[in-house]
């Protein structure tokens, strides 16, 4: 007799779930509330056109490799992308403009004209340190079922503690940083990573630093946006057997006994299961938001735990006065009061971080990719929509509490965020045209209502201190037959480690059954 799985949530834990399960001969069953698979990754329609709305960045492509190879296809079959050869666009208001680029050498020399030889050796120093870092922790932690402290140390090898200790988890990442580097703007700029995860520089532990090395062994640009990456996922999952069934999420979850029966839809069908992975918020079935059966498999993250949530206005405008890249990052001066504001105060620095991300810019070129501007060798070409207007889709994004469960933003207070961020973009030479009738805006509200559960957080639990990365629930619960993926689980937030938490729900489910 098959065993019958339901996947809640087709975010990209969920679609990694199913393509494992699917591959294994499992009959697989996916609820999904919105109209189409993806999760965070999706985009809005801004007259007409479809912008990305939430995660840009394709990394750890091993990932993706090994669930494909599981699926008996590959990434190049699924989709069209390439290598991006700079990282990203940096500008500050206190002056100042840097590239960072997938050659260390390229960055040391552009770093050491930006900030100095001193720095420039310090910034491939940070490289080694952050590789090390990456080796040390990817297959013990990252690509393995949630650790404790001690089993940790056991798989890193007590012949290997001094690798352990050298990933500086007792450190936090801003203190590291201010040792590295002299120029405060690349403080700010590696700082930067911790928001990755959701979590403050000034907080989040050193260990983070791993995610400079995760940039140098590829960004990649995917035609069609991330969407594209969810949508393939789907297919190859439909392909292995999977059933999808949108506009259709789950309203409770049976377990009685303290072992998974079954699931109810909120369009009321039942669906019989004999194991469920939830790919939605964990916090979701701590609240009871799933039903009582559930409510003990974890504990819900409290609002002064849970990692960053964010404004974000989807923009189909026009660009002035600077070279965008595909990824842009403006500084304002004080970055450490952008936090104490966010994790101290529960609100919004008035001169925030401004992360841009500009979809119509094809790789290595500053002009329009839908002006024609043809793409160099090897580079992607973006999928971008046939137009006549020089106007850009652009994703603009500053971090912000996780309180979208507990406070509603006026119209007057939105627009006010607005400005500050266009205030700090104009500092920097960029002016963006945005009106009500070409943007669309997003709030911690708005995410906390898509997201139940979640108040808001994009990330999870925030990576707050040595412990934090030990705090998130693994990919078991107490509950028979239920499973967890997704970025609030182990082994944490983003694109790829989301789908590592799909690939080890997976692989728990097929081990107790």
């Amino acid at each position: 007799m098959g065993v019958n799985t339901v996947v809640v949530g087709s975010g990209v834990g969920g679609l990694a779930a199913a393509i494992e399960l699917a591959a294994a001969g499992r009959k697989v069953t996916v609820l999904e509330q919105a109209s189409e698979p993806g999760g965070k990754m999706r985009q809005l329609p801004i007259d007409s056109q479809g912008v990305d709305a939430g995660p840009t960045v394709f990394t750890m492509r091993w990932i993706f490799d090994a669930l494909l190879a599981q699926a008996g296809t590959d990434l190049e079959a699924e989709l069209t992308f390439a290598k991006a050869h700079v990282l990203a666009r940096h500008a500050w208001t206190s002056g100042g403009k840097l590239d960072l680029y997938a050659s260390t050498a390229r960055s040391a020399e552009a770093i050491a004209e930006f900030a100095g030889r001193d720095d420039a050796r310090a910034y491939l120093d940070f490289c080694r340190r952050s590789e090390e870092v990456y080796q040390t922790l990817r297959d013990p932690f990252i690509a393995s079922a949630r650790p404790g402290m001690l089993e940790l140390v056991r798989r890193v090898g007590y012949d290997q503690l001094a690798a352990l200790w050298r990933t500086a988890p007792f450190q936090s990442l801003w203190q590291v940083l201010g040792r590295q580097f002299s120029d405060p703007r690349l403080r700010q700029l590696f700082g930067r990573y911790a928001t990755y995860v959701g979590s403050s520089p000034l907080r989040a532990p050193a260990t983070l630093m791993l995610i400079a090395h995760v940039e140098q062994d590829g960004v990649w640009l995917v035609e069609g946006g991330m969407r594209a990456v969810a949508s393939a996922l789907a297919s190859v999952a439909e392909r292995l057997g999977a059933t999808f069934h949108f506009q259709e999420g789950a309203a409770k979850i049976d377990a009685p006994g303290g072992r998974i029966a079954g699931v109810h839809s909120d369009k009321g069908r039942y669906f019989e299961a004999d194991q469920v992975i939830f790919n939605g918020d964990a916090s979701a079935l701590g609240d009871g938001l799933l039903g009582a059966d559930v409510r003990g498999a974890v504990k819900r993250v409290t609002e002064k735990h849970r990692a960053l949530s964010a404004i974000t206005q989807c923009v189909l405008g026009k660009v002035s006065g600077f070279d965008l890249h595909y990824h842009n990052v403006f500084f304002a001066e004080d970055y450490p009061e952008e936090f104490a504001a966010i994790f101290n105060r529960r609100s919004i620095t008035r001169r925030p971080t401004v992360y841009v991300c500009a979809q119509d810019r094809s790789e290595g070129s500053s002009t329009l990719a839908s002006q024609g501007s043809a793409p160099q060798s090897g580079t992607a070409t973006l999928g971008t929509p046939s137009r006549n207007d020089e106007r850009e889709r652009l994703l603009l994004l500053i971090n912000a509490p996780a309180d979208g469960d507990r406070i509603e933003r006026s119209d007057e207070e939105l627009e006010s965020y607005r400005v500050s961020a266009s205030s700090v973009l104009a500092a920097c030479g960029c002016e963006i045209d945005i009106t009500p009738g070409n943007s669309v805006t997003t709030d911690p509200r708005a995410f906390a209502e898509r997201f139940p559960g979640s108040g808001g957080a994009l990330y999870g639990r925030a990576n707050h201190g040595p412990m934090a990365s030990f705090a998130r629930p693994g990919a078991r619960t107490p509950i028979r037959g239920l499973y967890l993926a997704g970025g609030s689980v182990h082994p944490g937030a983003g694109v790829p480690m989301s789908a590592m938490s799909g690939r080890l729900a997976a692989a728990a489910a097929l081990a107790d059954r």
